[in-house]
């Protein structure tokens, strides 16, 4: 692998955010001169959904984002296999993505769903994020309800060694006291930093990762360059 770790965006749960907080993150790097790639190693729900294709469209790039893994069933990706009757081996997406990395400086992995999802076998999205020896950036909803999840991710990061980059609050209006309190909140609980997207009302990739990008500070990305 490239001598950077790779940086993995995995979410508290599904639908939290993490393709676009991926296609921000991909951008920025990329407009700061550095090949970064985005990487999904399986994306169920194919189509609509296209996570690899978003971030690609965000970026302008066809080259900014691949898929390695498309399952039609939107499910954990173990489930759409075994509902298929597609062969899905972790052994082998893990081989895969680790290719995937040696050609790239920079690589972002987007996780499926939350951690604890069913990936390939007995393995979990966790694990694959372990066993690449990525950093972490946590991507969770802001309302009330997210400190426990969020918490919980980052524990079961910190338990497999994973290096918590930050964690990234998406849809973040602070119209409650719940919302206001949450990122404060949070980085006691953890000891990451906490940043904060607005609600993005494009369509446009382009203008989501750009969204993206304007609301977090120089200073988180920076981190994880």
């Amino acid at each position: 692998m490239s001598d950077a770790a790779p940086i993995a965006v995995v979410g508290t749960g599904t639908g939290v955010g993490k393709t676009v907080v991926t296609a921000g993150l991909t951008s920025w790097f990329r407009e700061a001169g550095v090949a970064a790639r985005a990487i999904k190693p399986a994306q169920t729900g194919f189509p609509p959904d296209d996570d690899a294709g978003f971030v690609a469209e965000a970026c302008g790039e066809p080259d900014a984002a691949t898929c390695l893994r498309y399952l039609e069933p939107p499910l954990a990706p173990r489930v759409a296999a075994e509902r298929t009757d597609e062969r899905l081996e972790y052994d082998a997406l893990l081989e895969a993505c680790r290719r995937e990395l040696d050609r790239t400086p920079v690589s972002i992995v987007e996780g499926i769903g939350g951690l604890r999802v069913p990936l390939a076998g007995e393995r979990e999205v966790l694990d694959l994020v372990a066993d690449l020896s990525a950093a972490a950036v946590v991507v969770a909803r802001s309302g009330l309800g997210t400190l426990n999840h969020t918490a919980l991710t980052v524990d079961a990061l910190e338990r497999r060694g994973v290096d918590v980059r930050g964690i990234v609050c998406n849809e973040y209006e602070g119209a409650s006291v719940a919302e206001r309190t949450n990122p404060p909140e949070l980085e006691r609980m953890t000891g990451r930093t906490v940043e904060t997207v607005p609600p993005l009302s494009s369509d446009d990739p382009r203008e989501l990762a750009a969204g993206v990008r304007d609301a977090l500070s120089d200073g988180f990305c920076d981190r994880l360059s």
